[in-house]
């Protein structure tokens, strides 16, 4: 499949599939989403020094990366696992210009490590963040009560309809702790629903820019 990269509309760069009309990333900003949606709307809701984060689709490494900056800046510590099935090049990584973008070149090992580190082999990136990638379909994920809060972040119901699925959702409550969170930037009713079948309790919030709104979703709450 055919892959570009673009620049989004707040400066920052993603990767756009034109044989599906998707992109990594918000159009309107992959930055600007990244913070409003996984940092504004998941992260910044937990006030423990210490939480563990699966992120659903790592993609770019974006997500991970400003939650390594948040994280750091914040003296939290966060145990982060990131699923991913089709990983990007280390290449492709390496030409997003989020170091320059996010002001923060000096730590650009970091962002290369976690492109470069082995999978399913947890890395110590510094004393704030732990990180673990594994290469795993999403239907496969079996964590059962390991995880505080969870980026849910695959690609549209528009074009990966599967990936949204109750069987899916089920997943992600099992994986949760309990009053664990899931944040995504989708907002349709059918994956609403879907999360509410399998016993979450979910809320819209105002969405990023370019989009109206995007979803909270509370387990045992």
């Amino acid at each position: 499949m055919k892959r570009e990269i673009i620049t989004t509309l707040d400066g920052s760069t993603t990767i756009h599939l034109p044989d599906w009309n998707e992109s990594y990333h918000s159009k309107h900003g992959a930055i600007q989403e990244a913070y409003h949606v996984f940092i504004k709307n998941g992260l910044s809701l937990f006030e423990d020094k210490s939480i563990s984060v699966l992120e659903i689709g790592f993609g770019t490494g974006l997500n991970a990366f400003i939650t390594f900056l948040e994280a750091n800046k914040n003296k939290l510590f966060i145990n982060y696992t990131a699923i991913e099935a089709y990983p990007v090049s280390i290449e492709e990584a390496l030409m997003m210009n989020y170091l320059k973008e996010l002001d923060s070149q000096s730590f650009e090992n970091i962002f290369e490590q976690m492109h470069s580190s082995n999978w399913n082999e947890k890395l110590a990136l510094n004393e704030h963040f732990n990180f673990t990638k594994q290469k795993l379909f999403f239907q496969d994920i079996d964590n059962q009560n390991e995880f505080d809060l969870i980026y849910f972040d695959a690609f549209g119901y528009r074009v990966q309809p599967e990936l949204w699925s109750t069987a899916i959702f089920q997943k992600m409550y099992n994986a949760l702790k309990y009053k664990g969170i899931l944040v995504t930037y989708a907002a349709r009713g059918v994956v609403k629903r879907s999360m509410q079948e399998v016993g979450f309790s979910v809320k819209k919030m105002a969405g990023p820019p370019g989009k109206r709104e995007m979803m909270v979703a509370f387990k045992n709450i």
